[in-house]
């Protein structure tokens, strides 16, 4: 059989791009060496932060708005809940100096987003947010940004209900099978797996930090560095309903390097916070995934405490997840350098899973049309030095 179309991967980029090839052709296959959801990537972890007025740049906001609307439809289709509205309390200085990311004025540049893009936004100064998000400790002369339609996304539920749509729609999915290797024919590419032979007019590698194979011999292997990073649920010891999604947002402390979301799991089940670390690159086959006591009391020490009232240091859960970042922050959404017939998204360096689902749609609709109506130009290989 060939195929329109087969995804490599299927995590935040690859369950959403078999789902938006599946409305146009049923001729399309999914493959992931593991049975997604799981936790071996970036994708999993109960929660993840989506807001529309994007600080990473403004290129991003037509994603996450593409994304909410994608959202709500697969919603509609499924009957499951896949985004909850909390509002968005993002806090820091005016002319703060920190880079996230690599790029500067992360605050000015989501208020301008939401300027430009018409989103819905409050301007809080620091007596207003103690008066109104008292969860939080504040530096004097701090301000807040609130977006009231930013929440947050089960991660694990979007890919299990996007793979199940893309089935009903009469797309293949074949779970724990790996990729060995890939080659260009007359008619598109060969893949070839652990498991079998298969033929397709377009490959799209949607596969996380393992991406970084699939430019090993390309002038760009050294552009994507993958980072372990580690979410927190740390016990709640103020009074539980304050610190759930109905009274609490959100929230992304930029200065402080903290970012966190209300309890979802319950009295005992903890508030979930993390940061990000940059420090030594790893692999997704070797990274380590034992989270030590003094790593869990440096990150409640340092930024927890001074930082969340009624937070206590007991530990409920930790996990390790992974960064697969590029210099500066922003996505690969291009062809294959070196094939033709090849599409690669990069796994989104740790702000991705909010774009995903349009993402999903432009990588359709470059490997069935060609082209797309969204601008990627930021996002192609040229926009890098190699």
């Amino acid at each position: 059989m060939l195929y329109d179309a087969i995804v490599i991967g299927l995590g935040a980029m690859g369950s959403a791009t078999l789902y938006q090839l599946s409305r146009q052709t049923p001729h399309v296959l999914g493959i992931d060496q593991f049975a997604p959801p799981h936790t071996q990537g970036s994708t999993h972890g109960d929660t993840r932060i989506t807001r529309q007025a994007i600080g990473e740049g403004l290129h991003f906001v037509p994603l996450t708005l593409r994304s909410y609307q994608i959202w709500r439809e697969l919603e509609q289709q499924s009957g499951e809940k896949l985004l909850t509205i909390t509002g968005g309390l993002f806090v820091g200085q005016q002319y703060a100096t920190v880079r996230t990311r690599n790029k500067p004025g992360w605050l000015s540049t989501t208020l301008e987003a939401a300027e430009q893009f018409g989103i819905a936004h409050r301007i809080l100064d620091t007596d207003a947010l103690r008066y109104e998000f008292p969860q939080f400790r504040y530096n004097q002369n701090d301000i807040g940004y609130y977006e009231p339609e930013a929440g947050f996304l089960n991660p694990e539920r979007c890919i299990s209900v996007q793979l199940e749509q893309a089935q009903k729609a009469g797309a293949s999915v074949h779970m724990n099978e790996r990729m060995f290797s890939f080659q260009s024919t007359a008619s598109g590419v060969t893949v070839q797996t652990d498991k079998g032979s298969y033929q397709t007019r377009k490959l799209i590698l949607t596969t996380g930090s393992w991406v970084t194979e699939s430019l090993r011999q390309t002038p760009y292997s050294k552009l994507i560095r993958v980072y372990r990073q580690v979410l927190y649920w740390f016990a709640i010891e103020g009074e539980y309903e304050q610190y759930t999604p109905d009274n609490m947002p959100i929230f992304i402390l930029n200065d402080q390097g903290i970012y966190g979301f209300p309890a979802i799991n319950g009295p005992t089940g903890g508030l979930k916070v993390a940061t990000e670390t940059y420090e030594y690159p790893t692999t997704p086959d070797t990274v380590s995934r034992y989270i030590s006591q003094a790593e869990t009391q440096r990150m409640y020490e340092q930024f927890v405490a001074p930082n969340l009232n009624n937070i206590g240091p007991q530990c409920i859960k930790s996990v390790v997840c992974l960064y697969t970042m590029t210099p500066n922050g922003d996505f690969i959404i291009d062809q294959h350098p070196d094939y033709a017939h090849v599409l690669l998204a990069s796994a989104c360096s740790g702000h991705g899973f909010k774009h995903s689902a349009a993402v999903g749609q432009i990588l359709a609709e470059l490997a069935l049309v060609g082209t797309t109506k969204f601008d990627i130009s930021p996002f192609r290989f040229s926009t890098f030095s190699a």
